[in-house]
């Protein structure tokens, strides 16, 4: 048996990460039955209301098991950061530790883990500075329609090569958030991150789930087939009909924005089922090569070891309780 008090003792969080569709949850909710836990989603599209098929959000009956937090917290329109994340999640997890209760991260947005677990420079801006943000954005939307990313992509070059090596994917969410930072303070992101706050509290130990491409890639597919034959389509209409635009980062996202398209006649059915299985997989791809560069994670591959034994023994092996 794992004592419980030790680890509350000692302040550990269990952090639970991977790629899309490995498992997360699942393992997640096999632990509660084990040990005090409350979860903390570490997930950057489950917090939104509304987006429940495309996010893949645990189902009402695992929400009724064990206590999540920061699922379903803001509205598709609003806006969050994973500096805000690491800030908001530390109070919680002390709340959780407060309680006699085992913190447990689960998910895979890697910036929201590391801004929890191993600090974020401080991102909070005030009420005039967002209304700058907003308007620095819509410009840089507009040009991302006009000249295409790698123009954006080059200005960052200009004004900050080193977050541009960084997202040389050139993903233009990444760069757009960047040229924001850069509009708003004067000063590239990159700086910041170098005076990213340390200071955390909690000692981590991380468990990450890696099954062998072809096995991660069929579930994927057989997701993505879940997730449209259970009304993804009817969702996005519906967050739509309520009014929010597409052309929020909330929808811009893998799932969403290939299923506006297909609703608004630009793609066949099956083309959008395989748009999101083809970018789902790229997804995936990009999740894993984040978190290979976290010396500390412990990989398990569930068709080789049996997670729940393979984590209690870590713990017991590693803090002796």
């Amino acid at each position: 048996m794992i004592d419980v008090n030790g680890l509350i003792l000692k302040n550990i969080l269990i952090v639970i990460l991977g790629p899309t569709a490995s498992g997360k949850t699942d393992l997640s909710i096999k632990l509660a039955e084990l040990m005090p836990i409350e979860i903390i989603s570490a997930d950057s599209r489950q917090i939104f209301k509304k987006l429940d098929i495309g996010t893949a959000k645990p189902s009402l009956i695992q929400l009724e098991k064990v206590k999540h937090y920061f699922i379903d917290v803001l509205n598709p329109d609003e806006n969050y950061n994973a500096g805000k994340f690491g800030q908001d999640a530390r109070i919680v997890c002390q709340k959780v530790l407060l309680n006699r209760k085992i913190p447990i991260i689960t998910g895979g947005s890697g910036l929201y883990i590391k801004s929890l677990c191993d600090g974020l420079f401080d991102d909070n801006i005030n009420d005039d500075e967002m209304n700058q943000v907003r308007v620095f954005r819509n410009i840089l939307e507009d040009r991302l329609k006009s000249e295409g990313k790698e123009s954006l992509f080059n200005e960052l070059f200009l004004v900050d090569p080193v977050s541009a090596e960084k997202y040389n994917d050139m993903n233009p969410r990444r760069i757009i958030r960047a040229l924001e930072y850069f509009y708003l303070h004067k000063i590239p992101i990159s700086e910041s991150h170098k005076k990213q706050n340390t200071n955390v509290p909690f000692e981590p130990i991380y468990f990450g789930i890696d099954f062998e491409r072809e096995m991660l890639y069929k579930r994927i597919n057989l997701r993505t087939e879940l997730m449209w034959e259970n009304g993804l389509v009817e969702e996005t209409k519906q967050v739509l009909k309520s009014g929010y635009s597409s052309d929020l980062n909330s929808l811009n996202t893998v799932g969403y924005k290939e299923a506006i398209d297909y609703i608004e006649g630009k793609i066949s059915e099956n083309e959008a089922i395989d748009l999101i299985k083809q970018n789902t997989r790229r997804y995936a791809k990009r999740q894993m090569t984040w978190f290979r560069k976290n010396q500390n994670i412990n990989w398990i591959n569930p068709n080789e070891i049996e997670p729940i034994e393979f984590i209690k023994n870590n713990l017991k092996n590693k803090y002796g309780i």
